[in-house]
C-alpha cells in the first residue's frame, strides 16, 4: 500500500515528502493482518490477529475518522482533511476490510472445519439442530428483544456506538391499519455472540451458532400478521474521542463522567451492513446517520469480527495456540531478597514480557508492608478494572502511609476505570491528583520514600509501559528499578510539579515533556549531525510505536544528510520514508509485528566512543512532546546499557522473520527467513534461564 502524500509543511529544500499519518495507521493494520495469513502461525492465533485488526479499525474510525468525514460534508478541498483525503482513506479501508473477510471465509472457516469445529449457519443446520436453536431463541433471546416500528410517534431510535442491530422492512399493515414498514431490532449486549450447540445435537463435531443467525432465523416470529421482506444486520461506528475543555469545567472528573454518558451517541462515521442488504435499506440507513456512500461497508460475514475472539476460549484447543510462555523472574533479582537492599547495589532492569512484571508488584508490596516506608507516589494511566496494584495502594493508605496517586482521567477508553479508581482512593484518604490542566500525564513513575536511620532515602520505578499486569504479559517494555539519588530526586521534583503545578526546577537526569524532551532530542540529533560532518563516527538507533512529529523528523533528516547512520524501528504509524535518494539515504526504517506488541521506547545516540541510551514513555508524536507529561531517562550503567542494546535493539535490526522494511515509496516489504525472529530468540533465551 502506498501512503505517500504531499505535505506542505516540509521545507522546500527537502526533495522528499512525508507519508500520510492515517494511511500509515492502516498500513500497520495490513501488517497485523499478514500475521493472520501466515501458515506458521497457529490457527486460533490467526483468528486472534484478524480480530485485533477489527478492533483496531473500530478505534481508528472512532478517533481518526471524523475530521475526514466533516471535510467531505463541507466539500472542503483545501487543508489536511479534504474530500479527497476522505475518499482515499475510505478506499484503503474498504480494501483492508475486503481482505479481512476473504481471509475469514476462504481460509479460516475451512481450517476450522478441518479441525472439527464450525460456526454453522441456519441453512446448514439439520432439523434437530434447528429445534434446539428455536428453543434457545424462545428461552434466552426473544424475551430481551423489543422491535421498534418507525412512525411519527416512534422516530428512528438512538443506536449506540458499535452495537449490533437489525433493520427489517415489513409488508402488510400493522395492528392499526398503517403501512409503516421499517422496524429496528436492537440486539442486547448482555447475550453471548456465539453459542455452542450441545454434543447431543452436534455429532462428532464442535458446533457453534452466532447470535445474529439465531435472531435472523426467527425474525418472522416477532411480527405476527406481517410479512418480513428485506432485512439486514447493521452496526454504526461513532466518533468517540472525548473532548473536554478543562479551562471551562470546575470538576474534570464530573465533566468526563458526563461525557462518557454521551460517548456512545457521537457523530456517526461508519456504517456496516450485511453484504446482501438491499439498496433501499442501506440508503435509508445512510440518510438516518447522515453518511455518504463511501462510509458504507458491506461485509460478507459477521458485522463485528472482533467478537469472534470468544471462539478462541470456547474451542479451548491449546494445540491451536502459541505454545505457552512463562516469564522468568528478573535475572538481576533473587527471590526473597529485599528490593531495598538489592537496589543499594545498583539499578535493576526488567525486560517484559520475557521477565515477569510480578517483580514490580513485589517491589510495591514490600514497600506497602515495610514500616520504614513513609510515602508512596505513583502515576496511573492504564491499569485495568481489576488491579492488584490499586489494591496495594489502598492497603498502603490503610497502614498509614502517605499515598499520592496521579490518575490520568483522560486515558482514552480507560476513562471510566480511572474515574472509579480515583474515587475509591479519595474515599479512603489517598491524595489523588489529576495532573496539569491541558496535559495528559503519560509518564510511568513509582517513587517510594523510606526512613533509614536519620535519613530519608528514595527508591523508584520507571517504565516504558503501563502499570497493567495483563498487558505486561503481552507487550514488550522495559522497567527500571533504581535508588540513584539524582534520578529519584528528579522524580520527586516531577511529582511536586504535577501535584502543585509549581515551577519546575532544573532536572539532572530526566528529560521531561512538554519542557525539555522535544528540545533535548532535537539538540542531540543536531549535535550528532555536526560531529558526523566533521568526520566522526556517529549513530542513532530509535525504537518507538509511532513517528509523526515533523520537527523530530526534520532533525532526523538533517542528521542523516550530514552523515549520521540512522536506524528506526517504528511499530505503527511512521511518516518518514527511509532511503529516499538525496533525502533519507542514511535512514533505514522497519516495523516488527510478532507475537507480542512492541511497546518499548528506546533512543540510542553514539558520538565517537561516547554512547547515550534513553528509555522513555514517549513516542515521537507531537502530542507526546507538547501536550503530555512524558519522561525519558538515561541508562547510565554500562552493563545495563549494553544489555538494552543487545536485547532490545540489535535483534530487531537483524530480524528477518517478523520485520517489515519501509521503502522510499511508502510501502512495506516483509523480510522472509526460516530463522527465528527477535521475539522468538528472546523467548528462547529467557526460557533457558527458567530451566
Amino acid at each position: 500500500m502506498s501512503a505517500l502524500k504531499k505535505n506542505t509543511s516540509v521545507p522546500e529544500s527537502t526533495p522528499g515528502a512525508l507519508l500520510d499519518r492515517d494511511h500509515s495507521i492502516l498500513a500497520f493494520n495490513e501488517r497485523v493482518l499478514d500475521c493472520a495469513l501466515r501458515p506458521d502461525v497457529p490457527l486460533l492465533e490467526r483468528l486472534r490477529y484478524l480480530c485485533i485488526v477489527s478492533s483496531n479499525l473500530d478505534e481508528f474510525f472512532e478517533v481518526r475518522g471524523a475530521p475526514h468525514l466533516v471535510a467531505a460534508h463541507s466539500n472542503d478541498y483545501r487543508g489536511v482533511y479534504t474530500v479527497d483525503s476522505f475518499k482515499k482513506l475510505a478506499a484503503d479501508a474498504h480494501a483492508l476490510v475486503a481482505r479481512q473477510y476473504a481471509l475469514y471465509n476462504d481460509q479460516l472457516q475451512p481450517a476450522f472445519a478441518e479441525q472439527g469445529f464450525q460456526i454453522i449457519p441456519h441453512g446448514e443446520r439439520n432439523p434437530v439442530q434447528r429445534r434446539w436453536v428455536k428453543a434457545y431463541f424462545d428461552r434466552e433471546v426473544r424475551p430481551l428483544l423489543m422491535p421498534v416500528g418507525l412512525d411519527p410517534a416512534h422516530p428512528f431510535p438512538q443506536v449506540a456506538n458499535k452495537s449490533l442491530n437489525f433493520i427489517v422492512r415489513l409488508r402488510g399493515h400493522d395492528a392499526f391499519g398503517r403501512e409503516n414498514e421499517i422496524t429496528i431490532v436492537k440486539v442486547p449486549r448482555v447475550l453471548p455472540r456465539l453459542i455452542r450447540l450441545p454434543d447431543a445435537v452436534s455429532g462428532e463435531r464442535m458446533l457453534f451458532v452466532s447470535l445474529s443467525s439465531v435472531i435472523r432465523a426467527h425474525l418472522h416470529e416477532m411480527f405476527v400478521g406481517r410479512e418480513v421482506g428485506q432485512f439486514s444486520q447493521f452496526r454504526v461506528t461513532r466518533h468517540s474521542d472525548l473532548a473536554v475543555d478543562e479551562d471551562d469545567v470546575r470538576n474534570l472528573r464530573t465533566a468526563l463522567r458526563q461525557g462518557l454518558e454521551i460517548r456512545h451517541f457521537g457523530q456517526a462515521v461508519r456504517l456496516e451492513v450485511s453484504a446482501d442488504c438491499s439498496e433501499h435499506l442501506s440508503q435509508f440507513l445512510l440518510r438516518q446517520f447522515d453518511l455518504p456512500e463511501q462510509a458504507l461497508y458491506r461485509v460478507h460475514g459477521p458485522v463485528n469480527l472482533a467478537r469472534l475472539t470468544q471462539l478462541i476460549d470456547l474451542v479451548d484447543r491449546p494445540a491451536l495456540l502459541f505454545p505457552p510462555f512463562q516469564a522468568s523472574w528478573p535475572r538481576q533479582l533473587t527471590r526473597g531478597q529485599s528490593f531495598f537492599e538489592r537496589l543499594k547495589q545498583g539499578d535493576v532492569l526488567i525486560h517484559q514480557p520475557f521477565e515477569s512484571f510480578d517483580a514490580v508488584l513485589a517491589f510495591l508490596r514490600e514497600a506497602v508492608h515495610d514500616p520504614a516506608v513513609l510515602a508512596i507516589k505513583q502515576t496511573i494511566y492504564r491499569t485495568g478494572p481489576d488491579s492488584e496494584l490499586m489494591a496495594l495502594l489502598r492497603e498502603a493508605v490503610r497502614r498509614g502511609k502517605e499515598v499520592t496517586v496521579v490518575v490520568e482521567l483522560k486515558a482514552r477508553f480507560d476513562e471510566e476505570a480511572n474515574i472509579n479508581w480515583a474515587e475509591m482512593l479519595e474515599s479512603i484518604g489517598a491524595q489523588v491528583v489529576y495532573g496539569v490542566v491541558g496535559l495528559k500525564t503519560h509518564a510511568k513513575m513509582l517513587l517510594v520514600t523510606r526512613r533509614e536511620g536519620k535519613q530519608l532515602r528514595r527508591y523508584g520505578h520507571l517504565s516504558t509501559g503501563n502499570y497493567n499486569p495483563r498487558t505486561a504479559r503481552l507487550y514488550t517494555d522495559i522497567s527500571q528499578l533504581t535508588a540513584d539519588a539524582a534520578l529519584t530526586s528528579d522524580m520527586e521534583q516531577v511529582f511536586v510539579h504535577i501535584a502543585g503545578q509549581s515551577k519546575l526546577p532544573r532536572l539532572r537526569r530526566l528529560w521531561l515533556a512538554p519542557f525539555q524532551l522535544h528540545r533535548k532530542l532535537t539538540d542531540t540529533m543536531d549535535a550528532l549531525g555536526k560531529a558526523a560532518a566533521q568526520g566522526k563516527s556517529t549513530r542513532i538507533v530509535a525504537k518507538m510505536n509511532a513517528l509523526t512529529d515533523e520537527a523530530l523528523i526534520a532533525a532526523l533528516v538533517r542528521a542523516g544528510q550530514q552523515g549520521v547512520r540512522i536506524d528506526l524501528v517504528v511499530r505503527g504509524a511512521c511518516m518518514l520514508p527511509g532511503q529516499v535518494p538525496g533525502w533519507t539515504d542514511n535512514i533505514r526504517v522497519r516495523s516488527v509485528v510478532g507475537r507480542f506488541l512492541e511497546h518499548s521506547r528506546i533512543f540510542y545516540f553514539r558520538n565517537g566512543d561516547k554512547e547515550d541510551l534513553y528509555l522513555s514513555s514517549a513516542d515521537w508524536m507531537n502530542r507526546n512532546m507538547l501536550r503530555r507529561i512524558e519522561l525519558a531517562w538515561p541508562v547510565t550503567d554500562p552493563q545495563l546499557r549494553q544489555r538494552v542494546i543487545d536485547e532490545c535493539l540489535v535483534p530487531y535490526l537483524l530480524d528477518e522473520r517478523d520485520a517489515w522494511d519501509l521503502g522510499p515509496d511508502g510501502s512495506y516489504t516483509r523480510t522472509r527467513s526460516d530463522g527465528p525472529g527477535a521475539q522468538a530468540a528472546l523467548m528462547g533465551r529467557y526460557g533457558q534461564r527458567r530451566r
